[in-house]
């Protein structure tokens, strides 16, 4: 009896299944319907505007850019243009903007920092200045955090990707540390007077204070793990 009954049960929910979809009408309703139980993987990346986030806090501050221009040494064409939204800013430009308006760069990645650990899922990370935000204009890189929120931290751990680009970009020099493992793909690192190319499985640690610029090599994406290391 007891069998019957499940056996019964079954047919049941197999009965309420069908009748569910003889409902839909065309594909767009039964697309639906799939979404509704198993909904898709988000097909376009989370944008953070790092220069939405300088501004406020350097107005908060009542700070003119002719200051940061001065802390950092940016010149102030280029500084509105990363508070506009019409420049992505660099891992290095961040930090020194950071440094300048005395937080961590972490604030303008990922906000207050105010948890004693965090943990990020792979279908949580957001992309920072892959894009900017007024023109969609490919820059050539984008990073996502991989330590959002994390207080009192002296790493920024990040995944970079890489994309093919003959822009001839600066060196940057900043203070701290950093290490780099390449997952995928090949990597073109300035480091002072020398160059050097790296690929899948390779890495690299140095000082930030040598001027340095990284950059894909080939016509590939290239995708690493970024450590940066700041006492500050």
């Amino acid at each position: 009896m007891e069998e019957d009954n499940r056996q019964g049960d079954i047919r049941d929910a197999e009965q309420d299944f069908l009748t569910d979809i003889s409902r839909f009408n065309g594909e767009d309703q039964e697309q639906d319907f799939l979404n509704s139980i198993s909904p898709p993987a988000p097909t376009e990346d989370i944008q953070i505007n790092v220069g939405e986030r300088v501004k406020q806090v350097r107005e908060e501050r009542d700070l003119t850019l002719q200051d940061i221009s001065q802390r950092t040494g940016l010149d102030v064409v280029f500084l509105e243009q990363i508070e506009n939204g019409n420049v992505a800013p660099p891992l290095g430009t961040v930090i020194k903007l950071a440094k300048a308006l005395d937080l961590k760069m972490g604030y303008f990645i990922s906000g207050e920092e105010d948890m004693p650990f965090t943990i990020v899922r792979k279908h949580d990370r957001k992309v920072v200045s892959r894009y900017s935000s007024k023109k969609g204009k490919y820059y050539g890189y984008g990073y996502e955090s991989l330590a959002p929120h994390k207080k009192d931290r002296h790493m920024e751990p990040f995944l970079v990707s890489l994309e093919p680009s003959k822009a001839d970009e600066e060196r940057s020099a900043h203070d701290g540390q950093e290490f780099i493992y390449v997952l995928e793909g090949a990597m073109e690192v300035k480091l002072g007077e020398e160059v050097y190319v790296l690929e899948g499985g390779d890495s690299i640690y140095y000082d930030s204070t040598v001027p340095h610029l990284v950059k894909n090599h080939g016509s590939d994406v290239t995708r690493i793990l970024a450590v940066l290391y700041s006492e500050g």
